[in-house]
């Protein structure tokens, strides 16, 4: 039986970036784009505005978004809502 998708903005948000941090083709370009390095990312992991920035990154990217939807079993609507839960809580 497989695990029960998460529901919260922030596990959404954090199983969203290990989802899209799994594709190296996808890393390298989130990475790139945000000129966040590794050590950084690591520090920053639990923080809302970088959680709210990936979903962010997904969303200009649809194929993106959907591959990392339907991987999570989650609607990509739920990543959009995701992240704006997460950039109100800012």
């Amino acid at each position: 039986m497989a695990d029960a998708p998460p529901t919260d903005a922030r596990a959404i948000a954090l199983v969203a970036l290990a989802t899209a941090l799994s594709d190296e083709r996808r890393a390298r370009r989130f990475l790139d784009l945000t000129g966040i390095g590794t050590d950084e990312l690591r520090e920053r992991v639990a923080d809302p505005a970088l959680l709210a920035g990936l979903i962010r990154f997904l969303e200009a990217h649809e194929p993106d978004l959907v591959a990392v939807a339907q991987a999570m079993d989650v609607k990509p609507e739920s990543l959009v809502k995701a992240r704006h839960e997460l950039e109100e809580s800012q």
